[in-house]
């Protein structure tokens, strides 16, 4: 773990504000500006080598810290088995950071994901739509000011069904399972 520290923090310095180990992962805290540089350097640098991206997601603070929102990034370096984790707080005014696509294209759905449910913008990204809500879906529901029994507007069918399909389905027959005790009287019966 001291040796990941260090590597960190020679090649990345000033960018990494915070760097702290929970439950033995390493956790660093970069700033927006400076996220993608951080990131790159993680991916390209031999000595880190951090070569896949495990995860992307976000988490809302809502009132409980100055910014509002943080982006979570969770790296897996398989060849040094290094884990790491690079947290960046994002402002509720301008909910957005650099894409990581260009590095990571396992990035692209769970940006879009993050994008879906915080509403959080990846600048650079070449498809950010919603991925798990409808087009039409209003707001983002993840967020925790959003109404819990919000009403969302009601879209007419894509591919409606031309027929009831379910008329042609098969139905078994339901099957009956004898009780042990049943079972058991008969065995004493046969034996008597």
């Amino acid at each position: 773990m001291e040796q990941l520290k260090e590597s960190l923090q020679a090649a990345c310095g000033a960018a990494i504000s915070q760097m702290v180990v929970e439950l033995g992962d390493l956790i660093v805290t970069v700033t927006p500006s400076s996220l993608f540089d951080v990131l790159k350097t993680c991916k390209e640098s031999p000595l880190l080598d951090f070569n896949m991206l495990v995860d992307v997601t976000a988490v809302d603070w809502l009132d409980s810290r100055e910014n509002r929102f943080e982006v979570v990034y969770q790296l897996l370096s398989v060849s040094k088995r290094h884990r790491l984790t690079i947290r960046v707080s994002v402002s509720e005014d301008k909910p957005e950071v650099p894409s990581a696509t260009p590095l990571w294209n396992s990035a692209n759905f769970m940006e879009r994901e993050v994008w879906d449910m915080f509403g959080i913008r990846f600048v650079g990204h070449a498809d950010l739509r919603r991925i798990l809500m409808y087009e039409e879906f209003v707001g983002h529901p993840l967020r925790k000011d959003y109404p819990v029994q919000g009403k969302q507007p009601r879209v007419p069918l894509r591919y409606p069904e031309v027929e009831n399909t379910a008329r042609k389905m098969a139905r078994p027959d339901l099957v009956t399972i004898k009780s042990k005790r049943s079972s058991d009287a008969g065995a004493d019966r046969q034996g008597a």
